[in-house]
């Protein structure tokens, strides 16, 4: 589990295909204190560190996590968000994160505010997912407050200390985005589809 607090930054070093599956090479400030086999999300993704040397990691992307992710469209140069799995000891600083992206979304608008800035982000309503004013939503892995929505989009506001300490500031008109929606609405909408 995780609380969509990013720890580093990442930048993609090399990328290999094996058969269907993709191996990604990051290299961060946080690869030297990783251990084999332990979860870690980029971009929101949970992924399993196979590979540790020196100031990089590796880990492997199946078939289907690179369709239904932003992780296909990884070249080499870019910047991706970090963040090892909470510890059960740790603060829970944003909200329940599983690592589970539900779907790809699109950034269509970015406003600079003059101290923050707003991004909206639209997204395939017909997936039955959804956001509510002020819920929570995870973009990049980054727990966010939702400022506005409607129907298939929504818009939150980042301040200056996340637009530098998370790929937010790569974030323009067009770039592609993995949404986790918030596990609790998620519960909700399932509740209300069953035959009680």
């Amino acid at each position: 589990m995780f609380t969509g607090i990013i720890e580093a930054l990442g930048t993609i070093v090399d990328i290999q295909k094996d058969q269907e599956n993709t191996i990604f090479t990051v290299e961060s400030s946080i690869s030297n204190e990783l251990k084999i086999d332990q979860s870690l999300a980029h971009n929101g993704v949970c992924l399993t560190v196979t590979h540790i040397e020196d100031n990089k990691h590796q880990v492997v992307a199946i078939h289907e996590t690179l369709q239904k992710t932003n992780l296909g469209d990884w070249t080499v140069g870019d910047v991706v968000n970090l963040e090892r799995s909470m510890p059960s000891h740790g603060r829970f600083d944003g909200h329940i994160v599983q690592g589970h992206v539900d779907q790809i979304g699109e950034c269509i608008d970015v406003v600079d505010e003059k101290g923050s800035w707003r991004f909206t982000f639209q997204y395939d309503p017909s997936t039955k997912n959804f956001t509510v004013e002020k819920g929570s939503i995870c973009v990049n892995g980054a727990s966010l407050t939702v400022v506005d929505d409607a129907k298939g989009q929504f818009s939150v506001a980042i301040i200056p200390y996340t637009f530098e300490n998370t790929n937010f500031h790569k974030i323009k008109k067009g770039t592609k985005i993995n949404l986790e929606f918030d596990i609790l609405g998620k519960y909700i909408q399932k509740l209300k589809t069953l035959e009680l």
